[in-house]
């Protein structure tokens, strides 16, 4: 009979335990340890140690306006500094705010390396942008990058969700940008994508003219698209510039003539094209039968044999 040895994986993690509890921790060490519990004063730690880890909820976060209880949850990880290895009640007492000023650049860095997309809740408005945090790193959200268009009033973004990524940031100046325009300038360049794939060359439709260049018109065609008229395509006179013939606000019937690298080229002169050839199609229609007959029949009677 084999004698059950102690080597078994419910005995290793036993002495695993054992281990742990007697490690040794000091001040200013950095440990990782699992959420037991939430309370509005303070989050209590699991550390494997004999000893649990307190961290006063003032010391949790420099967001304005955290809720633990809403933040944070039993059986996050959560990693902080040891301020005191007795707090005078037999707890260590913990700091996720000063690890979080060692940790949070470095992982900051590496969002802004790999243009990570950050879900943020705006929480300032100041002048020239408004506030959020990352990895409780204050960061700026300058009005030009809050939309694809400069932001006049930022009053309305406040306590409102975003999605930014870092676009700049000096952690000995404590200095952290954050950008939600690339975010939304690619969501507009897919949505466009979609909406161009709909569209056919020889499409017929109507635009308003929406800015005017010197090498042509373009158009706003609504949905979200819009396409250029070149010069040479907009009516059959040669004309130096499009303003000679359009104005802004102009609408204007056009033709999608080529689709190239997510572009539309339109043309106007290919309906006044089309249109010149369905008159003379119109002026060269055979006449009917009968009143062939009848043509021919007048024209034999006045010639004399």
């Amino acid at each position: 009979m084999e004698h059950e040895t102690n080597n078994t994986p419910a005995m290793a993690d036993f002495e695993k335990e054992i281990n742990d509890s007697f490690k040794k921790i000091s001040e200013g060490d950095m440990i990782t340890g699992t959420v037991i519990s939430v309370s509005e004063k303070e989050i209590t730690l699991d550390l494997q140690y004999y000893a649990e880890g307190i961290i006063p909820v003032e010391d949790y976060s420099r967001e304005p306006g955290f809720i633990a209880k809403d933040m944070v949850h039993p059986g996050d990880e959560v990693t902080a500094t040891v301020v005191k290895t007795d707090d005078g009640e037999g707890n260590i007492l913990l700091s996720r705010v000063e690890a979080n000023d060692v940790l949070a650049w470095e992982k900051l860095k590496q969002m802004q390396e790999e243009k990570t997309v950050i879900d943020v809740t705006v929480k300032g408005i100041v002048n020239g942008g408004v506030i959020a945090y990352v990895e409780g790193v204050r960061g700026f959200i300058p009005a030009s990058k809050l939309s694809l268009n400069y932001v006049e009033d930022t009053n309305p973004y406040l306590n409102q969700p975003l999605q930014v990524q870092v676009i700049d940031l000096d952690q000995e100046k404590g200095r952290l940008i954050l950008s939600a325009r690339e975010i939304l300038r690619e969501k507009a360049q897919e949505e466009r994508k979609k909406k161009i794939s709909n569209v056919e060359v020889g499409l017929v439709t109507e635009g308003r003219v929406e800015s005017i260049k010197p090498y042509g018109a373009f158009i706003d065609l609504g949905n979200g698209l819009s396409g250029l008229v070149h010069v040479s395509q907009i009516c059959e006179k040669r004309i130096k510039t499009p303003d000679a013939v359009l104005k802004v606000g102009d609408t204007v019937k056009v033709k999608v003539i080529a689709i190239k690298d997510g572009k539309l080229s339109l043309s106007m002169k290919a309906l006044a094209d089309t249109a010149a050839e369905e008159v003379m199609e119109e002026s060269f229609e055979l006449p009917k039968v009968g009143d062939a007959t009848t043509s021919l029949g007048s024209l034999f009677a006045n010639i004399k044999l």
